[in-house]
């Protein structure tokens, strides 16, 4: 059966040529929500004599897959697949995928939706709201979506997929993308030989170095793609990890117990840092999208960029020649505290979907499809995610890439963002957003620092009222 392919690639809004990505937003796992960690395996190597037969044999199995596919459901099924695409990268490799499993698939058509770029997460609860929840997703808000019953339970051979993944009540809704996108400094190496910069080795030598490249004056010392929310939450949690979660790892627990308040003298700092910081923005950094920001690093406009290392691929597209590097911003106190390890989000299976048998069985074989070595690869390799995968794909990474893999082995603190925790540290629905804008708030100057604390305690004290994991309200 011959089927028009339905996944087609989406426009980017980039204003160079550059494909690429962003961060999921998002201590180690509560107790009552463990993650399952897996063993790695490999594959047997190959000698060099069987290769062709190797080849031939794997190109006899796919055939096979193609013969048989239609055996997964009993009628022609449709699924529809949402993900964050305002991500320039992720469109390009979900769309490859898609388009592949398709083609692989004839009974079985995957449609991707538009996923409105940046405000994400809004965008699926508004898509809830009107009865247009995706079969298949990216799930980021995964506790209020597994509390509302939204999501179906991963099957066993799938959760097995994995390295770790995070359960709820003993069972598993998402399966990992990749490992949490390590945020760090991306900078302009070229320029940064030719003045005789060094990277810096504690938080004091950051500072001055971004002050140096000012007074030079002829590029920004740093591009912020604020007009994005998400995007500030890179540098957000960057500080917030630093002031408030080394003192306290438990701030958020606190604060449904009316222990802590967002007065803190910590989360002050929090705000005072990147005052400090955010002074060496590029003019109208707040009116910037992410989707820009490489533009301005590869066209000497801006000397560095604090983002994940979904950029990596981004920056090489739009300029081949550009030499990049890449280090993590010390702690003010020494310290290097990394984004890293797994989160709670992935791909995941709407609970109405399931109730399809067909759609069921359709959407947990796109899942295993994704996550074949041969296709996950295409994802990790064009976003430079670490893989979560046991069978990890065999990657050729740029140098700056395992740059990022050794820092991650050797951090002192290895965690998901403050957003992205779950059990009694878990952030009411829409705080987040809350908080970034008023951040923005305080940065461009219409708000004062203790103003935005009485905001956010209000906003706190409000929300309690729907969602408390402390109390149980909002949790069944």
């Amino acid at each position: 059966m011959k089927k028009k392919l339905l996944a087609v690639l989406l426009s980017g809004a980039m204003t160079a040529a550059a494909l690429s990505g962003c961060g999921q937003n998002t201590d180690d796992t509560p107790a009552d929500t463990g993650a399952d960690t897996k063993t790695e395996t490999k594959a047997d190597e190959q000698e060099a004599d069987e290769a062709d037969s190797a080849g031939e044999e794997s190109a006899d199995t796919a055939d096979a897959g193609a013969e048989n596919a239609a055996s997964i459901v009993s009628a022609p099924t449709e699924l529809t697949y949402i993900f964050a695409d305002g991500d320039e990268g992720a469109k390009v490799s979900m769309n490859e995928i898609v388009n592949k499993f398709n083609e692989t698939y004839p009974d079985i058509t995957v449609t991707i939706e538009p996923g409105n770029g940046g405000a994400y997460s809004e965008f699926i609860k508004t898509k809830d709201s009107v009865g247009e929840f995706p079969d298949v997703m990216e799930m980021r808000d995964t506790a209020m979506y597994v509390r509302a019953g939204k999501l179906e339970p991963l099957p066993d051979d799938i959760v097995s997929l994995f390295r770790t993944t995070t359960e709820f009540d003993g069972n598993v809704y998402t399966a990992p993308l990749g490992g949490e996108n390590t945020n760090g400094i991306i900078y302009n190496k070229t320029y940064f030989d030719e003045n005789g910069w060094i990277e810096p080795s504690t938080y004091d030598e950051f500072i001055e170095l971004c002050q140096k490249i000012a007074d030079k004056g002829d590029m920004a010392p740093l591009v912020v793609g604020g007009q994005d929310i998400w995007h500030m939450g890179f540098w957000f949690h960057k500080v917030y990890n630093d002031q408030v979660l080394s003192k306290d790892a438990d701030f958020i627990k606190h604060c449904y117990e009316g222990t802590k308040d967002f007065s803190d003298d910590t989360f002050k700092a929090t705000f005072e840092e990147l005052q400090t910081i955010m002074q060496y923005a590029q003019e109208g950094w707040v009116s910037t999208p992410d989707a820009q920001i490489t533009t301005f690093l590869v066209n000497d406009m801006a000397a560095m960029m604090y983002s994940g290392t979904h950029m990596f691929s981004q920056i090489a597209q739009a300029d081949p020649e550009f030499e990049m590097g890449w280090f993590a911003i010390p702690s003010p106190d020494g310290k290097m505290r990394l984004v890293g390890g797994g989160g709670v989000g992935g791909l995941a299976i709407s609970a109405e979907a399931a109730k399809d048998p067909d759609k069921k069985a359709a959407a947990e074989e796109f899942i295993r499809f994704f996550y074949a070595p041969e296709n996950y690869k295409i994802y990790c390799e064009t976003l430079s995610a670490i893989p979560s995968t046991t069978q990890a794909p065999d990657l050729d990474v740029m140098d700056v890439f395992q740059e990022v893999i050794d820092a991650n082995g050797t951090a002192d603190d290895l965690a998901p963002m403050w957003n992205g925790r779950v059990g009694e540290n878990e952030l009411p629905p829409d705080f987040r957003n809350f908080t970034y804008k008023t951040l923005i708030e305080v940065l461009q100057g219409t708000r004062d620092i203790d103003s935005a604390c009485e905001e956010l305690n209000k906003t706190w004290q409000v929300s309690m009222q729907s969602f408390n994991p402390i109390t149980g309200v909002g949790i069944e």
